[in-house]
């Protein structure tokens, strides 16, 4: 049975993974230099020392991309209770209405009261700060995947072309001993045909010597080939390892796209919230204070974030995250498609009014 999911020790999971794996790449990358200096002498028992650490690099990858996929996913459900909590609270309360029967005054003030009494400041503060330390681990991973692909690229750039020089020796190789074998074909033929014992002795001679050339470059051939072979098994191995690399940059592309995205819906929600007059809220959020979010961040306290913007991108990200991390698709729920923030009923009170599907009430 899994254990209860614990956001803090999941983040501290992903951030030792991160280290973990920046030594991982380290290693395969110094073995991918090691190998385009003196690849003849990396025999096959080295090879089934570095294939289970570049495997073992590959699936360490997918776990963390996994985990960061898992955190995002969770933050993105917990934006979505915030601000079912939030939006009903733009209703009255039975006894708040009852109140208004009396007084319409008496009524705002037990309404205001208990929107400033509930901690959905505190927890939407709470997920900008979760955000902004997942979005801190992505990008140092994103980083460290990027500079590795990188040079392992160049490495493997390196020894296919080394190969490539092997697999041309081996062509030429082989043309010569086609010449030797045929010259030595012609020296046979003409033996005992004309001329002297003599000249048949200096004939037969000169056919061994050919033949003898003939061995020797099909030797040297043989081990050629066997060396292309072995190379190309690490080479394979190598591409495996890029290939991983490019994968992990394109997957924290996702997990950074979305993040920015589920960010900026976050910041709407909290200046629905702040907008309500409450005293000193606003003031916990810059970009100071979150550097790994900084950017929607800005846009925030330069009023420049729009509901209507964000809905379209909101739905695009959502569907990459979901193609590239299949286990954490949602199904699609009923009323959805509807907008994140509702502009059209502006309350005199309320710069926004917050939507989530499945969470639309009437006044």
């Amino acid at each position: 049975m899994r254990k209860p999911f614990s956001f803090d020790t999941q983040l501290e999971a992903a951030r030792a993974l991160v280290e973990q794996l920046r030594l991982e790449a380290r290693v395969c990358v110094d073995f991918v230099k090691e190998f385009a200096r003196q690849g003849a002498a990396v025999d096959d028992e080295r090879f089934l020392v570095e294939n289970g650490r570049f495997q073992a690099f590959v699936t360490n990858g997918a776990s963390l991309t996994n985990l960061l996929a898992e955190l995002v996913s969770v933050l993105d459900t917990l934006t979505v209770k915030v601000s079912a909590d939030l939006d009903s609270f733009r209703g009255l309360t039975t006894g708040e209405k009852f109140i208004g029967r009396f007084s319409r005054q008496r009524m705002w003030r037990r309404h205001s009261a208990r929107v400033r009494a509930a901690p959905v400041v505190e927890r939407l503060r709470d997920l900008l700060v979760k955000s902004n330390e997942t979005a801190a681990v992505i990008a140092s991973y994103r980083t460290i995947v990027i500079d590795f692909h990188k040079l392992g690229e160049h490495g493997l750039i390196g020894i296919v072309e080394q190969r490539r020089r092997l697999v041309d020796k081996i062509d030429i190789a082989r043309l010569r001993i086609r010449e030797l074998n045929a010259k030595a074909l012609t020296k046979q033929g003409r033996i005992g045909l004309y001329g002297s014992k003599a000249e048949w002795e200096r004939m037969e001679q000169e056919r061994r010597a050919l033949k003898s050339e003939a061995d020797r470059v099909a030797e040297e051939e043989r081990g050629m080939r066997e060396d292309s072979q072995r190379r190309e098994r690490f080479i394979n191995l190598f591409q495996v390892f890029v290939d991983a690399l490019n994968s992990q940059v394109g997957l924290c592309n996702a997990l950074t796209r979305k993040m920015v995205i589920d960010t900026e819906e976050r910041l709407l929600i909290y200046q629905a919230q702040v907008d309500t007059d409450i005293p000193g809220s606003k003031v916990q959020i810059s970009a100071e204070l979150f550097p790994a979010i900084a950017g929607p961040i800005e846009l925030f306290e330069r009023n420049m974030l729009v509901p209507q913007e964000l809905e379209h991108r909101k739905r695009t990200a959502d569907a990459v995250f979901a193609s590239k991390f299949e286990t954490f698709q949602r199904e699609p729920e009923e009323g959805c498609g509807g907008p994140i923030i509702d502009t059209r009923k502006i309350s005199k009170r309320l710069r926004f009014r917050l939507l989530r599907p499945k969470l639309l009430k009437k006044q």
